[in-house]
C-alpha cells in the first residue's frame, strides 16, 4: 500500500511538473489566453450585474412618463367616466375618501409604490365665460402612513415630465395657490403673480380668488386645466375629505401566462396558482391587492403604460443576454484556437507521451489542468473588470448606482473556466488524431 501511495504521488509530482513547464514554456500565448478569458468573462458579468438589476432601472425610468394604476370609486350601478369623475346611474358624482389615501403603503407591494397623487375634478368658470376644469391635488405632501412611514409624494413625482415656468404650490402653505395651464394662461392673458377669479357652481358660493404661482407646460390634456392644493379646493367647492381619483406609481414586472389567465377573473385561478400570482408584482395583482386595502375603490391597470413597459424590458433583457452569449461564444472559440495551436505546436511532446503508453484521456487532462488554471486567472480578472463595466454603464446610461450582485462572482468562475473547458474540444480531436511513429519521425 506504501509503495503504491508513493508511486500516485510520484506521478502527480510528474504531472505538476508537466504543468509548470509548460505554462512557462508558452508563457506569451498563456497570457494571450488569459486575455481572451478576461475580455469574454467582463463582457458576461457586466451583462449579467446590469441585467439582475434592469427590471427595478428600467422601471424607474419609465415611472417618470405617469402612473400606471388608475383608483376610482367603484359604483355598483352601470357607471361612465366624463373627465375623470366617476358617475353613477342617476348622473350623481362619486368620490373617495382621501384619508383612505395613506393605506396604499400597507399592501403586500407597499415597497413597490413609489409615487401617488389624489385629485379632486371640478368645473368653474372663468373670467371669460367659459369653463375651465380646475384640479385640487397633492404636489408634494409629507405624511404619515399606518405602518408610522413618513413618505413624500405628489404630483410632482407622478408627473415628473412637466415644465413649470414659476414656482410650485405649498401643500402645507394653505395659500390659495395655482399653476395654471399654457393653453389657459395664453387664453386668460395670465402669468406668474397674476390673480384668477373662479367661480365654482355651488349654491350660495361666493367666487374664489387664486394666485398664479407658476404656468404648466405638460403637452397634453393638462395644458386645459388649473391645479390647485387639494385641501383648497375641498373646503372652496365644500367636499371635504373627498376626491374623485387617485393615480398610483408602481413597480411591477412583465406578464407571463399566469398574469394573463388572472388578469380578467383572479377567482379562477387555483389556490395555489392564486398564492403565486398575489405574491408577484404583477400590476393587476397590485391593483387588486390596492382595492382590498381601500373600502369601495376600483383600481385598474392604465393598460398602454402597464404592458409598454413590459414589452421594453423584455426586450432590454434579451438584448442584455445576447449580449453576454456573444461574449462567451467569441471568447470560446478565440479559446479553442488557441489552445489547439498549442497542442499542435507541441505535438513532439504529445507523441512521446503516447509512445510511453499514455493514453489520448491522461494527455488531455494535461491540458485541462492549464484550461482550468487559465480559466481562475482570466475568471479573477474578468470579474474585476466587469464590476468596473457595470458600474460604468448603470452610472451613465441609467444615473443610479450599481447594486453588486453577489452571484455574480461564482458565475464569472463558472464562465471562464466553461469557456476554456469548451476550449478542449479542438485539442481532443488534435490528441487522438497524432500518431507517435509519425511524429516521432518527424512526419
Amino acid at each position: 500500500m506504501l509503495r503504491g501511495s508513493l508511486a500516485n504521488e510520484g506521478v502527480l509530482l510528474v504531472f505538476l511538473r508537466m504543468v509548470r513547464r509548460s505554462i512557462v514554456k508558452g508563457w506569451h500565448k498563456k497570457v494571450l489566453a488569459v486575455m481572451t478569458v478576461t475580455i469574454g468573462t467582463a463582457l458576461a458579468v457586466a451583462m449579467l450585474n446590469v441585467s439582475l438589476d434592469i427590471g427595478d432601472k428600467v422601471d424607474r425610468e419609465l415611472k417618470d412618463y405617469g402612473a400606471n394604476i388608475l383608483v376610482i370609486p367603484n359604483v355598483e350601478a352601470i357607471a361612465s367616466e366624463i373627465e375623470g369623475v366617476g358617475l353613477g346611474a342617476r348622473g350623481i358624482p362619486s368620490y373617495l375618501p382621501d384619508g383612505e389615501v395613506p393605506k396604499l403603503k400597507t399592501i403586500f407591494w407597499s415597497n413597490n409604490i413609489v409615487a401617488f397623487a389624489p385629485f379632486l375634478d371640478v368645473q368653474a368658470s372663468a373670467p371669460s365665460g367659459g369653463q375651465v376644469p380646475v384640479i385640487g391635488t397633492w404636489f408634494r405632501k409629507t405624511l404619515v402612513v399606518p405602518t408610522g412611514e413618513t413618505v413624500t409624494t405628489g404630483v410632482r413625482d407622478i408627473k415628473s415630465w412637466w415644465q413649470v415656468d414659476g414656482a410650485w404650490p405649498d401643500d402645507e402653505s394653505g395659500d390659495a395657490l395655482a399653476i395654471v395651464g399654457q393653453a389657459v394662461a395664453r387664453q386668460l392673458s395670465l402669468k406668474p403673480g397674476d390673480s384668477l377669479n373662479l367661480a365654482f357652481p355651488i349654491e350660495g358660493s361666493h367666487n374664489h380668488t387664486v394666485k398664479v404661482s407658476g404656468i404648466v407646460s405638460a403637452g397634453g390634456e393638462e395644458d386645459k386645466q388649473v391645479f390647485v392644493p387639494l385641501p383648497w379646493l375641498q373646503e372652496a367647492v365644500e367636499l371635504q375629505g373627498q376626491i374623485s381619483r387617485l393615480e398610483v406609481s408602481a413597480l411591477t414586472i412583465p406578464k407571463n401566462e399566469l398574469a394573463r389567465k388572472a388578469e380578467n377573473d383572479p377567482e379562477s385561478l387555483t389556490p395555489e396558482e392564486f398564492e403565486v400570482w398575489y405574491c408577484s408584482a404583477y400590476v393587476d395583482a397590485i391593483a387588486y391587492q390596492i382595492e382590498e386595502a381601500i373600502p369601495g375603490a376600483r383600481a385598474r391597470p392604465i393598460r398602454q403604460i402597464a404592458e409598454s413597459e413590459g414589452i421594453i424590458l423584455g426586450r432590454v433583457q434579451l438584448l442584455m443576454a445576447l449580449l453576454a452569449l456573444a461574449a462567451v461564444v467569441s471568447s470560446a472559440l478565440g479559446i479553442s484556437n488557441l489552445m489547439g495551436a498549442a497542442a499542435l505546436e507541441r505535438s513532439k511532446e504529445v507523441g512521446l507521451l503516447k509512445a510511453l503508453g499514455a493514453y489520448d484521456s491522461s494527455v488531455t487532462w494535461l491540458f485541462l489542468a492549464e484550461a482550468v488554471l487559465i480559466g481562475l486567472i482570466g475568471g479573477a480578472m474578468g470579474f474585476a473588470l466587469g464590476l468596473g463595466l457595470a458600474m460604468f454603464v448603470s452610472e451613465n446610461v441609467f444615473r443610479t448606482t450599481l447594486e453588486v450582485k453577489i452571484v455574480t462572482a461564482p458565475a464569472a468562475f463558472a464562465i471562464a473556466v466553461g469557456v476554456t473547458v469548451l476550449g478542449l474540444l479542438s485539442v481532443a480531436r488534435v490528441i487522438a488524431r497524432l500518431e507517435p511513429a509519425r511524429i516521432l519521425v518527424g512526419r
